[in-house]
């Protein structure tokens, strides 16, 4: 994990968005422990509860489920739900916005087609 400190996120957000990255990846596989509050805030010099913050937005999207007395593990089924949200995601900022200029432009469905396939060959 490398947190940028000059950043306008908060760094809670960064630490969210980092395991959320490493689940997405498989670094952090489904039903396994991912570090704890603590071993994340002594590496990386953070304070706890900027950690823990970022922990439980991942928890309250059922990313993560906290064992009492165990640590926190990465839920089942949640590698597929990031990648429905980031489909989701993909569709609302480009496809949308893609679809709108190409009609500015009377760009048809097939020729978009035609230009998003000219794309993969490049």
């Amino acid at each position: 994990m490398k947190f940028n400190f000059n950043s306008a996120k908060p760094i809670f957000l960064q630490v969210a968005e980092q395991i959320e990255d490493a689940i997405f990846t498989g670094t952090f596989k489904e039903g396994s422990q991912i570090p704890s509050t603590t071993e994340i805030s002594k590496n990386f010099q953070i304070n706890p509860a900027t950690v823990l913050k970022g922990m439980n937005i991942l928890v309250d999207n059922q990313l993560l489920e906290k064992r009492r007395g165990r640590g926190t593990f990465v839920s089942v089924g949640a590698q597929s739900k990031i990648i429905k949200n980031r489909q989701e995601n993909f569709y609302n900022d480009y496809i949308v916005n893609l679809v709108h200029e190409a009609k500015n432009l009377n760009i048809d469905e097939i020729q978009i087609i035609d230009l998003i396939k000219r794309g993969y060959k490049a």
